[in-house]
């Protein structure tokens, strides 16, 4: 019965959804900005996927990233999304958004 749920579109999905239109798995702050991990699944995979924002003089400014790194588990995507996103703040800071 859940296969023709599913097939007629009826009951929700917890898989992530395509980039772009993903709702953040998990978030976190670092140094005045929120990294968003939003990965998405890719060839049976999830693909590394996240948003780091920042509110500067009153306008939220965002950054999306994409790697190619791909994963078996959520849990390890959003892991190394978080990485990648606090690796990024610590080495471009507020010029990311230039």
């Amino acid at each position: 019965m859940s296969f023709l749920k599913r097939l007629f579109g009826g009951g929700g999905s917890s898989e992530p959804e395509a980039p772009g239109k993903a709702k953040p798995v998990k978030e976190i702050e670092h140094k005045g900005f929120v990294v968003a991990a939003t990965p998405y699944k890719a060839d049976g995979q999830y693909q590394t996927c996240g948003v780091i924002s920042k509110e500067i003089d009153g306008v939220v400014k965002e950054h999306r990233f994409i790697r190619a790194d791909r994963f078996a588990g959520l849990d390890d995507a959003v892991d190394i999304t978080l990485k990648k996103g606090v690796q990024l703040i610590d080495e471009q800071g507020e010029r990311m958004f230039n």
